[in-house]
Formats: structure tokens, C-alpha cells, sequence
């Protein structure tokens, strides 16, 4: 072990250009990895603040008696996939109307009658704000005599969660695409490493070393480089991050176990690719 610290710290001190350059390799491919996290996280929490927003709306019938009402959202209310069930009365949609519309807030003033419905907003739990769970609900609220019209926006729900798988599939394939890049990246830098130091090597070769006694110094080198460029990564998100929420728009930024997991991802790479690097050189010499 002393040997391998001693030979990583040698090597580093004999080339830091060549090290510093490395890990600058590195760091900037776990950066583009970095960005496109940064990227996905804040669509996600978008998708989420927009999945909130998906209810179903039951329309009541104005001849419907209090007591009717109150037996359907008693029995709404009981449903596992429902969070919570509020019963809007027809003055509280026409104030939300002059509230919401105010375009047609004169158009409101001069009628006579209020024309809008009361109705039931039905809530759903995290995870049932689905199109199938959302449509199944509508038919239920449908069955009952009191009501009128049911909606919940089948179009936009299907279109946010249509958004939503090619979100996932995108951020997956993207993800691992850049995720080799990096991986490639860091096996080069550690294979110009090598050739640097090919006599080395062929002499610890002749002398009857074994391969895992020449690997570990590149292992190790290799995982201080991931990690180094796993922190200049981290360090080129935050300052993209911070001008963006300074200087464009808000954004939020990523959870630091995911950052954490980065640089762990760089030291990954760096000893995997490291050792993939030198047994190939290992199998050519």
C-alpha cells in the first residue's frame, strides 16, 4: 500500500501538467453529466408542480339537495386514490370566475342569473394523478344522479404524461450517453499516463512484477483524477447554477446526495477505466 501512495504521489509529481489535464478532461465531461442533472431535476420538480394541478371536476345538478351532496363527497372521500374532495358552491364559482377571467367580469356583471354550476374538485394522492386513475375516478363521480358533467382534462393529462415518459427515456439514454463519454474520457487520460510511463513499466515487467503489482499506482491515480474531476464538476454546475438564479430565472438546485454520488461516479470511473486501460496496454505489451 505504501508503495502504491508513494508511486500515485511520485507520478502526479512528475507530470502535474499532465495530471492537472486529466482531471480537467474528466471534470468537463462530468460536468455536461452535471448540467443535464441540474436539467432534469428542475423539469422534474416542474412535472410535479403541474401533476398537483390534476383533479376531477364534478358538475352538480341545481335541483341537487344538501344532504345529496354530502353522501357523494362523504363517499369520494373514501376512495384510497382520493386526497381530499372540497365542494365549490355556485357563488364561490362565479367569484372565482371575476377573480380568474377578469376579461369577462363585465360580461358576468350584467347577468341576471348566475349561469355557473356548483361542483365537487376532487383530489388525488401522489401517485394516482394518472390518466387511468383519474378516468376511473370521473366514472364513478359520473354514476351518481346529482351530477352533471364530469371533466379532468383528459387531453392535457395524457399530454403531461406522454411529456413525462419521453422526459424519463431521454434523461436515461442521454444520461448513460454521457455517462460513457466521461467513462472514455478518463480511460484516454489514463492511457496517455501509461504511455508516459511505458518504460517504467516494461522494466517492472522484466524485473517479474505482476500485473496487480503495476495496476495499483494507476488504480489509485485513476480514482484521484475521477474524484478531482468529480469536484471540478461539481464546482462548474454550482457556479452555472448560481448565475442562472441570479442573473436568468429561479431554478432549484439538485440534492447534495446527488452531487456526492457524482464524484463517487468519477472515482468509479476513474478506477474502472484505469484498469481497463492498463490491462489492455498490459495484453499489447
Amino acid at each position: 500500500m505504501l508503495y502504491t501512495v508513494r508511486e500515485t504521489l511520485i507520478a502526479f509529481k512528475r507530470a502535474p501538467l499532465l495530471t492537472g489535464l486529466s482531471a480537467a478532461m474528466v471534470g468537463l465531461a462530468l460536468f455536461v453529466v452535471g448540467l443535464f442533472g441540474l436539467a432534469t431535476y428542475n423539469v422534474a420538480l416542474y412535472m410535479e408542480t403541474l401533476e398537483e394541478r390534476v383533479e376531477v371536476v364534478a358538475y352538480l345538478r341545481d335541483q341537487a339537495s344538501t344532504a345529496d351532496i354530502a353522501n357523494m363527497e362523504e363517499a369520494l372521500a373514501t376512495l384510497p386514490e382520493v386526497l381530499g374532495v372540497d365542494f365549490v358552491t355556485k357563488d364561490e364559482a362565479l367569484a372565482r370566475a371575476y377573480e380568474e377571467l377578469p376579461e369577462f367580469s363585465e360580461i358576468l356583471t350584467d347577468l341576471e342569473v348566475n349561469p355557473l354550476p356548483a361542483s365537487l374538485e376532487i383530489q388525488l394522492r401522489p401517485g394516482s394523478r394518472t390518466p387511468v386513475i383519474a378516468d376511473l375516478i370521473a366514472q364513478q363521480a359520473a354514476l351518481y344522479p346529482i351530477v352533471e358533467e364530469v371533466q379532468y382534462g383528459e387531453e392535457w393529462v395524457d399530454k403531461l404524461f406522454t411529456i413525462r415518459r419521453i422526459g424519463g427515456v431521454t434523461a436515461t439514454v442521454l444520461g448513460a450517453a454521457f455517462a460513457v463519454v466521461a467513462a472514455m474520457i478518463i480511460g484516454t487520460a489514463v492511457r496517455i499516463a501509461i504511455f508516459a510511463r511505458r518504460d517504467e513499466i516494461k522494466i517492472m515487467q522484466l524485473v517479474g512484477a505482476r500485473d496487480g503489482f503495476i495496476h495499483r499506482p494507476f488504480l489509485l491515480e485513476g480514482g484521484i483524477t475521477g474524484a478531482l474531476g468529480g469536484l471540478l464538476a461539481v464546482a462548474l454546475t454550482y457556479t452555472t447554477f448560481w448565475s442562472v438564479l441570479n442573473y436568468i430565472f429561479d431554478i432549484s438546485w439538485i440534492p447534495w446526495a446527488w452531487a456526492a454520488t457524482g464524484v463517487s461516479i468519477g472515482v468509479l470511473f476513474g478506477v474502472f477505466s484505469s484498469g481497463y486501460a492498463v490491462r489492455k496496454h498490459l495484453r499489447e505489451v
